[in-house]
């Protein structure tokens, strides 16, 4: 290729979806510096600021999710087809050379285009069930680059299939290198590899109630919490409530009693993780790959609303694996908090567990994902693997 290639990342609608193609576009600016980088995406403030502060630009496509109601059944259609047109006539001005699907409503616009336009795309398949996108799409994909070994069932025979594991980001990646080379992991004062988590730190819980929030977790976590106080006593608790839902959830905690550090977004994820010894969150494909890369054991929540149980599909494989246990959401009042009691205590009060599944969770670590990826892309454009992939 004589002239610089123009790289479209192409998804969005969750940060999950968003911050793996910022970690492959990571890898890309080193693999072939001379590339152009574009993100495309359905425009959430979050997302837009993710993508800039990385060095990158953004454009923003109409799309929608599919709707739950007949009132956003017409917007849905409008929208999407008004992403479709412009997401055509947008290769052909940026002279795009290649697309990476990373999942999400967008996705399925910008990708459907490049198809139509006869430019090279790949897809991120981050979830153990494929999307109605992928599972349409593979076979034209130059390549589906899979999360799940799991994903291969459920695609035709004929697509190109490679399981490199979701993206993490950059974070990560440098803090799991970082460990990599130590001989001991934590020191006894408190310190990682040069990172200070403080002296004789309290074990740590994580809430991640995601970015955009998880009203069921934000509201049974602090009443759950307040059956274990005894058991938390060594304890610190941090508990990331999303957007919009910080001010409830910290009533909540005062209300029962239970001490704990509520923020809406949590900016040094990958430290905090690092140094915590249990998480409670959902089970998207981008949270678990980074937590297996901390190695950190997991009570998974599964999204009830998630198309096909794919989040449920996630978590079954990491709790077949004893790395992480499984706990379903339910509509009935009280149910999820009296589950989390039960799931919680056990963990709580017991280290060895949580050793064993803590190695457990490591086994699923991917750290040269985002590198695999970016030299998948370099052998679509030049016909010519790189040496981390053909290692």
């Amino acid at each position: 290729m004589s002239t610089a290639p123009h790289i479209m990342f192409a998804g969005g609608g969750a940060a999950g979806q968003v911050f793996p193609g910022i970690a492959i576009a990571s890898h890309l600016t080193e693999l072939i510096p001379q590339a152009n980088i574009t993100f495309a995406g359905p425009g959430k403030s979050r997302e837009k600021h993710s993508v800039r502060s990385a060095g990158y630009h953004y454009l923003v496509i109409p799309a929608q999710p599919l709707p739950r109601n007949p009132m956003q059944a017409i917007r849905f259609v409008t929208d999407n087809v008004a992403g479709y047109c412009a997401a055509k006539w947008m290769l052909r001005e940026q002279r795009v050379s290649l697309v990476v699907g990373l999942g999400g409503y967008t996705s399925t616009a910008v990708v459907r285009a490049a198809a139509e336009r006869a430019i090279p795309f790949i897809l991120l398949e981050q979830n153990a069930i494929p999307s109605h996108t992928t599972r349409w799409l593979s076979r034209a994909a130059k390549m589906v680059c899979a999360a799940f070994e799991e994903i291969r069932p459920h695609l035709p025979v004929q697509a190109a299939v490679q399981v490199t594991g979701n993206p993490a980001r950059p974070a990560f990646e440098k803090l799991f290198q970082r460990l990599n080379g130590s001989a001991t992991l934590i020191a006894k004062d408190g310190i990682i590899s040069g990172v200070d988590f403080g002296k004789q730190r309290q074990k740590r819980l994580v809430i991640l109630g995601g970015s955009g929030g998880a009203r069921s977790i934000n509201e049974s976590l602090p009443s759950a919490l307040q059956q274990l106080k005894t058991d938390l006593s060594d304890w610190q608790i941090v508990h990331q409530t999303g957007e919009g839902q910080l001010q409830q959830t910290e009533a909540r905690y005062r209300g029962t009693g239970v001490a704990a550090l509520a923020v809406t977004y949590i900016d040094e994820i990958a430290s905090v993780l690092f140094a915590s010894d249990l998480v409670i969150c959902r089970s998207s494909g981008a949270t678990l790959a980074e937590l297996a890369i901390a190695g950190v054991p997991a009570v998974l929540i599964p999204y009830a609303q998630a198309p096909e149980d794919r989040q449920l599909a996630n978590a079954k494989v990491f709790a077949t694996a004893k790395a992480a246990r499984i706990i379903h959401e339910d509509s009935h009042p009280g149910s999820l908090e009296k589950t989390l009691v039960r799931e919680l205590k056990p963990l709580l009060v017991d280290e060895t567990l949580r050793r064993t599944m803590a190695d457990n969770m490591r086994s699923f670590a991917r750290p040269h994902a985002s590198a695999d990826i970016a030299a998948v892309i370099h052998e679509v454009l030049y016909g010519v693997r790189s040496r981390r992939l053909a290692a």
